[in-house]
């Protein structure tokens, strides 16, 4: 394996595709080249493992579980009588720093290693067509050179933000000590999950949206997370902006809101959109621009070259590591193929290409309750013009649901085109309805006709008879 201190003696020319980023994309993309033959270098500046390892979806998921899973057992008689205590918040945070490795990439180096990819650490940049350096040493691919940086956390332009030091992502699932009291501004995502998970472990949460909650979800399900934040103890305000932010002399944080009102917290976290890290990689050798998203085709092919990918974030397609991963997939297989001078099956759903970053889309949002949505919108399908018909249906009255949980509520919305007969968009909100997702998501990759789900059966009693709860309100075949 290279490592920081063997690159000099690395034989500049020996590599068949160099990976810039060792995120989960870019370990994927490199893995999959690997396996198809060729030799593969990545370079990494951070940890091994990527933002998604250390400062987003491991920390942040193992941040929220305790809270969910004490919930959950409140919610079940006779569990209710002996889940008397409150979190223990130490212990959360321990649970988290082991799964983060306590921010280590031993054990991710070591994949590598076992994978038969080799590591270079340091910052990359394109130096030419086919050439990466990294400190003095340049190296050359032979094939492709992928970019796989992922994205930054977007500071707005907002007065005074800069200077009163706020958080992202990063210093809100690393955290070592909660704050009494924090500030959220943002509805996204992100916002929703440190809320859910600071209210949890016992902050007072204040949660300022410019428009709605989960703006991108059905508009049930962004009211519902709200409704919940709200019941636990946390502000939500909904259609207002910051004006200003300052922080005084004893550290604490204060918003002035366009509305008049100021907002007074221990810390300030800024969860508004995400920015691609491409600022200081070298774009401007294949005639991009630094620090812009990166246009690529199903392949991830960067339009106008024949060497250069770009996969994951930086590409702005879907900014969710799953999609990443799935897109790595079909990036490094393309690769391989081509420099095979393999055919590549590159039409609608082939094996080199990310058709799903279209229309099939799965995201989860692990608030309480969960939402859990793929494909489109009902808004969102009527905008491109396709003649949908929305099924509305309470899954708390399937029977599964109201054994998981006394008094369970949530909503599962099915959005059907009505010329073809199947699923393009779904959505559920609801106590752990994350794990009926993948459900939803074949029916929609697969373009499964509704009359032939209705031979799909749900076993009883369990949270799965929704499909049929839905495939009833929207009517039988005749």
């Amino acid at each position: 394996m290279v490592t920081d201190t063997q690159a000099g003696a690395a034989d500049a020319s020996a590599y068949d595709v160099i990976v810039i980023g060792a995120g989960p994309v870019g370990e994927n993309v490199a893995d999959r080249a690997v396996r198809g033959g060729l030799r593969a270098l990545i370079v990494e500046k951070e940890l091994v493992g990527g933002e998604c390892s250390y400062w987003a979806c491991i920390p942040s998921k193992a941040l929220l579980r305790s809270g969910s899973a004490l919930r959950a057992a409140r919610a079940v008689p006779g569990a209710r009588e002996a889940a008397t205590g409150d979190l223990d918040v130490s212990a959360v945070l321990a649970r988290r720093d082991s799964y983060v490795s306590d921010w280590d990439d031993e054990g991710q180096v070591k994949w590598l290693s076992g994978a038969g990819i080799d590591l270079v650490r340091g910052h990359a940049r394109l130096t030419g067509e086919r050439q990466v350096t990294v400190g003095d040493t340049t190296y050359a691919a032979r094939v492709a050179v992928v970019i796989a940086t992922g994205s930054a956390a977007l500071l707005p332009d907002i007065t005074g933000l800069a200077d009163a030091s706020p958080w992202t992502s990063r210093e809100a699932t690393a955290v070592k000590r909660i704050p009494e009291s924090i500030t959220i501004i943002g509805g996204g995502v992100v916002a929703v999950e440190i809320a859910t998970a600071y209210t949890d472990l016992g902050a007072k949460v204040t949660l300022l949206v410019r428009s709605r909650v989960l703006g991108g979800f059905e508009e049930f399900a962004g009211k519902a997370v709200a409704d919940a934040l709200r019941s636990r103890g946390a502000e939500v305000i909904l259609g207002a902006s910051p004006s200003s932010v300052a922080r005084d002399a004893a550290g604490r944080v204060a918003v002035s809101v366009d509305d008049g009102r100021v907002l007074e917290s221990d810390e300030l976290l800024v969860a508004t959109g995400r920015v691609p890290r491409t600022d200081d990689v070298g774009l401007e050798v294949a005639g991009l621009e630094p620090g812009s998203w990166i246009d690529v085709d199903d392949t991830m092919l960067v339009r106008g070259t024949d060497w250069l990918y770009a996969a994951g974030d930086v590409n702005h397609r879907a900014l969710l590591t799953h999609q990443g991963k799935y897109q790595a997939r079909a990036a490094g297989d393309a690769i391989a193929a081509r420099a095979a001078g393999r055919a590549l099956d590159d039409g609608p759903w082939g094996a080199h290409v990310a058709t799903a970053d279209h229309v099939a889309v799965p995201q989860l949002v692990y608030s309480d309750p969960e939402v859990a949505a793929v494909g489109l919108t009902s808004t969102a399908a009527e905008k491109q013009g396709l003649r949908v018909r929305s099924v509305d249906v309470p899954i708390g009255k399937v029977s599964g649901a109201s054994l998981h949980a006394e008094g369970y509520e949530g909503t599962a919305r099915m959005v059907v085109d009505e010329d073809r007969g199947v699923i393009v968009g779904f959505t559920m909100v609801g106590p752990d309805v994350g794990e009926l997702l993948h459900a939803a998501t074949i029916a929609v990759v697969g373009e499964v006709p509704l009359s032939r789900l209705w031979h799909a059966v749900p076993s009883f009693p369990t949270m799965s008879e929704l499909w049929l709860r839905l495939l009833e309100a929207y009517g039988r075949p005749e």
